[in-house]
């Protein structure tokens, strides 16, 4: 059982993150990977990657608002590829606007995939990996699961709502003493093609806000904690200074973000606003794993390896500390 490939479950597979992760299980331990996305031809792309690299893919065409689609496209992993391992929720879609622009139906709407798909995905883990007693949920969040922005109410929401269900999640799977683990990811900006495809009303393409990263490095971090029991794991320092800085200063963030915030999520190009968008239907093409964004983004963070290795850091740091105390008795029963 210990050579056998781990099957993992990406929901927005596609593209962006999604795409990145399935990129990177295939590639570091050749996992058999359910691809689930809406967007056919994308999701061919991602299997030709998977495969490419060393794992195994089979496409789920589903929209994850859609609860029954979503347990089918479980029950079809479970016939097809094994007992899921790992859940990996990544599906996301948004609305760049002011709140009184932007309809209840975008707000509905974000909030079925972007929320609700998250509940969906849990639930169709759950019901298989609870029997077993065994098995990673991992949620991809964001800074936004604790510090709203302008401009993406509704997928701010939708983080804050993620943040909410994943605390009751783990409360109740330790009362039940369920070995499941349950984690969310807390990602920065990031250059993926979201900016492309999500829905714009403002009058200038958006853009994350920088400082930016490549996906890839969401990639580590969410293979990183299919793997380990951690909490929660933040990526990128400044995602670790918009958490801590919102639970200390929250009146600063607001301040900081009215003055800032809507500029600094737009570039200097107008905006077609005729341009196709995701969120009811797919944009049919395969724009791979990056947005438009590669010269701007950091291929690595720093804080995010520091993380990661921290067990490794403070037993090292550990051993210096006794090297050196040796060091200082002997030198005293030398001396003496």
């Amino acid at each position: 059982m210990k050579n056998k490939p781990r099957v993992i479950v990406i929901t927005g597979a596609a593209a962006g993150v999604g795409r990145a992760t399935a990129k990177m299980f295939a590639e570091t331990e050749g996992a058999h990977i359910g691809l689930l996305a809406r967007g056919r031809e994308a999701l061919e792309g991602a299997k030709r990657d998977v495969e490419r690299l060393g794992g195994k893919a089979i496409i789920l065409q589903c929209d994850v608002a859609d609860a029954d689609a979503v347990e089918a496209a479980a029950e079809r992993v479970e016939q097809e590829l094994g007992p899921i391992d790992v859940w990996v929720n990544v599906a996301m879609t948004s609305v760049f606007a002011f709140i009184k622009d932007t309809t209840p139906a975008e707000f509905k709407r974000v909030t079925e995939v972007c929320y609700l798909g998250y509940v969906n995905g849990t639930l169709a883990a759950l019901k298989r990996m609870m029997p077993r007693d065994r098995g990673h949920i991992v949620q991809v969040g964001s800074a936004l699961a604790y510090r709203g922005i302008p401009l993406q109410a509704a997928y701010c929401a939708s983080k804050h709502a993620i943040q909410g269900f994943m605390d009751s999640l783990r409360a109740e799977l330790i009362h039940q003493k369920s070995s499941i683990v349950p984690v969310m990811v807390q990602m920065p900006a990031l250059n993926t093609p979201q900016f492309d495809w999500c829905k714009n009303k403002l009058p200038n393409k958006s853009q994350p806000v920088p400082p930016i990263y490549q996906p890839e490095v969401a990639a580590r971090a969410i293979v990183f904690a299919s793997k380990n029991q951690r909490r929660e794991i933040y990526v990128g320092l400044p995602t670790v200074i918009a958490i801590i800085g919102n639970k200390m200063f929250p009146r600063l963030g607001d301040l900081y973000l009215g003055k800032t915030g809507v500029k600094g999520q737009q570039t200097n190009e107008k905006a077609d606003h005729d341009k196709p968008n995701n969120l009811y239907e797919p944009v049919d093409i395969d724009p791979g794993a990056h947005g438009r964004f590669d010269t701007r983004a950091h291929p690595h963070s720093p804080q995010l390896w520091t993380d990661l290795h921290r067990n490794w850091i403070a037993g090292g740091l550990l051993a210096a500390i006794v090297a050196l105390a040796g060091v200082f008795f002997f030198d005293r029963s030398e001396s003496r």
